[in-house]
């Protein structure tokens, strides 16, 4: 079933027995939980009106008999369940438990009117070899939440802004993507901020953004790789020294230069086996915007010329661990050396 679909139908006031969001996205599952909840009950009503249970903790059966169970002074009752092990694929039933799936297939036959469960699965996919997920999907009852992909993010940051009657530039929302990265609930949090900086019917440039949201170790990385590629050292040791100001550790800021650049090189192999950006996506299990960010800056540097940066970079973690060599002026050495090696 459609998210959107499904959102509509209970907003005019029609639920489903049962509902099984799964997903990565858990952002926009809370969501649909919330208007969910906001359409079968009034504000006092929730409290009693909503069960939690979890499929860890507790068996299953026990989530259908309080589905089972008519609601105490309300007209209606929502259970909600969350679940790793019953239906997700891969999901392994915990050994303390054991959940008898058949007990929700004859509930789903013969359901009570008044409840609704629903199933939050933090999983990709469901496990379809099982019946209750066949029987669940023919009933229309699955809604996929997967990760928004960079241009859909744009659009949903944007639109966020817009819904509070301000304008968030392109530019700002793509600051917002490589500052905070793909968390929706932290996008959220960032937008409304700009939001309450710029005052109704305000714009939200990306010079705004960059002043009032903080800039990660993660970003400064990128650029002081960006640095590395162009062989402006200068530029890159400068970086380097910003991030000690800010007591980032020399290994840490080693290792995610590393990592940054063994990301770049497995993204050059792919490239020439033609995956699609989704596809090294999910082969490296990486959000396609960090793929698209690695790959841009990857075009800037030869296959052979990354290998031979991760082999020295290698020796200069081992050195800097083993107390061969300084940390703090390890780094900035290599970065140093760089500027003999055209190569690079």
């Amino acid at each position: 079933m459609d998210v959107k679909e499904a959102v509509k139908e209970i907003k005019s006031g029609k639920f489903k027995p049962v509902y099984v969001l799964y997903g990565k996205d858990r952002y926009r599952m809370e969501q649909f939980i919330g208007a969910l909840t906001n359409a079968m009950f009034q504000n006092d009503e929730r409290e009693m009106g909503v069960m939690k249970y979890d499929t860890s903790e507790t068996p299953l059966e026990e989530a259908v008999i309080e589905a089972e169970s008519p609601p105490f002074f309300l007209e209606r009752k929502l259970v909600l369940v969350r679940d790793a092990s019953v239906m997700a694929a891969g999901g392994k039933e915990n050994a303390k438990l054991e959940h008898r799936p058949e007990s929700l297939l004859r509930y789903i036959e013969f359901p009570l009117e008044t409840s609704v469960i629903v199933f939050a699965v933090y999983a990709d996919k469901l496990d379809e070899r099982r019946k209750l997920v066949k029987t669940l999907k023919d009933r229309k009852a699955l809604i996929a939440f997967p990760e928004l992909d960079t241009p859909e993010l744009m659009r949903w940051i944007m639109r966020r802004a817009s819904e509070q009657h301000r304008q968030l530039t392109e530019g700002a929302a793509e600051l917002l993507l490589s500052r905070v990265g793909v968390n929706m609930g932290q996008l959220a949090q960032e937008v409304d901020k700009l939001c309450l900086h710029a005052g109704n019917g305000g714009v939200i440039e990306k010079e705004t953004a960059a002043m009032l949201t903080a800039a990660t170790v993660e970003e400064d990385v990128f650029a002081l790789v960006d640095a590395i590629a162009e062989l402006r050292i200068s530029k890159a040791i400068e970086l380097y020294r910003q991030l000690l100001v800010r007591r980032e550790e020399p290994i840490k800021i080693a290792a995610l230069i590393a990592r940054q650049l063994r990301i770049m090189l497995q993204i050059k192999e792919l490239e020439q086996h033609h995956y699609s950006p989704q596809q090294m996506a999910g082969q490296l299990g990486l959000h396609p915007y960090a793929v698209k960010l690695a790959a841009d800056k990857s075009r800037k540097f030869k296959t052979a010329t990354l290998g031979r940066l991760l082999s020295s970079l290698a020796d200069l973690d081992y050195g800097m661990k083993t107390g061969a060599i300084d940390k703090t002026f390890g780094l900035e050495m290599y970065l140093l050396s760089l500027s003999a090696d055209k190569g690079a």
